[in-house]
């Protein structure tokens, strides 16, 4: 991994383990967990769910924002 706050997930649709999540939107979910939702680069969609660390070093370091 080149940045440890870049996020990364899992594709349901490749099978593929540690896939740089783009274009991600951080929401609050109702339990207080935090969101991250984006795409592969190739037109599958990804979802996963971060710490409150987690989130707020992502969107710092530039690789999300607050949706």
């Amino acid at each position: 991994m080149a940045n440890e706050n870049a996020i990364h997930a899992y594709c349901m649709k490749t099978k593929e383990k540690n896939v740089l999540m783009l274009d991600a939107v951080i929401t609050k979910t109702a339990k207080g967990g935090y969101m991250a939702q984006g795409h592969d680069g190739k037109g599958n969609k990804m979802t996963t769910m971060l710490s409150k660390d987690k989130a707020e070093a992502a969107v710092k370091a530039g690789f999300g924002k607050f949706g």
